[in-house]
């Protein structure tokens, strides 16, 4: 593994050494060469493990940008699935190559799946894959950015602040600091047997809870508060057991020990990446953030508000923001957006305006404005 030092002096090496005039050394040389309009197979090195990708490179051999694709949530499978290959395609008429790999242990990636990886391995396989192609001088090496759909709304961030050259980013249903359990379980509720009422008393019997755990409640109290949703059968089958009074008792000493710096205010959820908000201001990048209005398993508002109190003030950053209204949280027509429609939704078709609008920020954003940057 590559801590944040040694990757800082390994990409500034890569960096000078790619930029060098032949008065300055050798520059490197390409040692990865796809042929062109083609879907090439490669491999990099993570966390001791092969990880095995699909590169996609522009018909004329050539790309102005490399864009890496960032899983969501789930197991993978890019051979024998679309894994995001309409998007791929239409980036690579822009000029723009693309690249993705399976998680370890799906597809031909080495190791063992864990569909609970820790975000911050997964934002390490990022920055791998990034040191790698710009040491194999990969096409489109020289401007890399990520394009990540929801859990990747926590990895990209971590990637780009271990990265400095990581450039822009294409956020698709992006997070919160938090888990977003609560949320989606109870804007779920209505479509499965509840009501919006009763979400939101349960809402409220949640954050009473919380509240009580974190300034030191009985469990006694906490259990009476949250019996309603102890009772609640779809709340339960998808949250699973509650705690018992030792584990209660047990959280909540460790938690007023300082531990509570991973679990959010307002509702008890797990927090991924603390100090979050101070992360993202931290980032210099330019960003598109793209939301499904309907939308029910993220709070998409929140995030939202998030992205423009962080990315949209800060002035060496550019935030641009589309909301699609009718679609869920994959961006695909929805009349509810629940779990419960998505999981039995067929093939979908996703809005066009989805694909232009991606293409006309690349367009405007990373290959003109790239250019001129570099001019």
């Amino acid at each position: 593994m590559i801590n944040r030092l040694a990757w800082a002096g390994l990409a500034a090496a890569l960096s000078i050494a790619a930029c060098a005039s032949p008065t300055e050394g050798p520059a490197l040389e390409r040692t990865f060469q796809p042929r062109p309009g083609t879907s090439t197979d490669f491999t990099f090195q993570s966390e001791g493990q092969t990880l095995s990708g699909i590169f996609d490179t522009p018909t004329d051999g050539e790309a102005e940008a490399l864009i890496i694709f960032v899983h969501g949530y789930g197991p993978t499978d890019i051979r024998n699935r679309p894994s995001f290959r309409e998007l791929r395609s239409r980036f690579n008429a822009l000029g723009i190559a693309t690249a993705l790999w399976d998680k370890p242990g799906q597809g031909q990636s080495e190791g063992t799946f864990d569909i609970n990886q820790s975000v911050y391995a997964s934002a390490r396989e990022v920055v791998d894959a990034a040191a790698h192609f710009r040491a194999v001088r990969a096409p489109g090496a020289e401007r890399i950015g990520i394009w990540g759909i929801s859990r990747a709304g926590w990895i990209a961030p971590i990637a780009m602040s271990e990265d400095d050259d990581l450039s822009f980013w294409i956020s698709v249903s992006g997070t919160t600091a938090e888990d977003n359990f609560p949320y989606l379980l109870l804007s779920n509720l209505p479509f499965e047997g509840g009501t919006e009422e009763e979400a939101a008393a349960l809402g409220a019997a949640w954050r009473e809870g919380c509240r009580l755990y974190r300034t030191g409640g009985s469990y006694d109290a906490y259990r009476q508060v949250m019996q309603p949703l102890i009772d609640n059968a779809y709340i339960t089958r998808m949250r699973g057991g509650w705690q018992t009074r030792a584990q209660y008792e047990a959280s909540q000493k460790s938690c007023s020990g300082g531990t509570c710096t991973r679990t959010d205010n307002d509702m008890c959820a797990y927090v991924f990446i603390e100090e979050f908000g101070a992360m993202l201001s931290s980032l210099d990048v330019d960003t598109l953030a793209v939301f499904g209005e309907r939308d029910l398993n993220i709070d998409w508002r929140k995030t939202h508000e998030l992205y423009e109190a962080t990315l949209g003030s800060n002035p060496q950053a550019s935030l641009a923001v589309e909301v699609f209204p009718g679609v869920d949280h994959n961006i695909n027509p929805s009349e509810t957006g629940s779990l419960r429609e998505m999981q039995t939704m067929g093939t979908a078709s996703k809005p066009e305006r989805f694909f232009t609008v991606q293409e006309e920020w690349l367009e405007s954003v990373v290959l003109i404005q790239g250019a001129r940057e570099e001019d």
